[in-house]
């Protein structure tokens, strides 16, 4: 499985990316905002560091737009993926740019049958979203579940991109059910390497290594 971190914040991504942990970004409008940070300034910076894909969301409502945004955010770099949304005009879009050869990420995903969508109009990445099913009470694992079995049995090769990830259990249920690649904050991955048992075995060792005065090194 493929871990994408979804945040603009270049200090954030460099830090996982040197220990290997990212192997794409992504990135959205509230994203832009929080890095304060023009776009296109933004996005070259990441796609200098990271040479995985690279989501960069349009704004545009009509497949018009949304195309022509998208050609624009493609010329940044060559491993920018454009972002549309799960409508039937980003849909449209879709089709268009990825005839043009160009990465296509189809985001804000709810609903296997949307999935189905996406994948026959070429998305390269379809984004569905657990935590905010979750938030009114759906289960948004289920919905991973669903597009992977509906995409196996077809050979659909569009890639299953889990977002909207909360928690490490997110992750893992993912991992579990096979999930191409997920999405997530850098809190959640750097969140995997906790455990209570790791913290309290260190203190163990720790305190009993005090106990033999003992340096090792100079």
């Amino acid at each position: 499985m493929r871990f994408f971190v979804d945040t603009a914040d270049i200090a954030a991504i460099r830090e996982l990316h040197e220990l290997g942990m990212v192997d794409g970004v992504t990135t959205n409008p509230s994203l832009i905002l929080k890095s304060g940070r023009d776009i296109a300034e933004v996005t070259r910076e990441i796609c200098d560091l990271v040479p995985g894909p690279v989501s960069a969301e349009v704004i545009a409502s009509d497949a018009e737009g949304m195309i022509r945004e998208g050609k624009h955010l493609a010329e940044i770099a060559p491993n920018v993926t454009v972002k549309v949304p799960l409508t039937w005009d980003g849909l449209k879009a879709c089709k268009a740019l990825t005839d043009d050869g160009h990465m296509v990420n189809v985001t804000l995903c709810f609903s296997p049958a949307q999935a189905i969508l996406a994948a026959k109009a070429g998305a390269t990445f379809i984004s569905p979203f657990i935590g905010r099913l979750d938030d009114i009470g759906l289960d948004g694992m289920e919905l991973i579940a669903d597009i992977r079995q509906i995409y196996d049995n077809y050979g659909y090769e569009t890639n299953l991109l889990a977002a909207s990830i909360r928690s490490v259990n997110h992750v893992i249920e993912c991992a579990r059910v096979g999930a191409d690649v997920i999405t997530a904050p850098p809190s959640v991955i750097k969140a995997m390497a906790s455990h209570v048992l790791t913290d309290k075995g260190l203190d163990l060792f720790n305190a009993d290594w005090a106990k033999t005065g003992q340096k090792i090194g100079a």
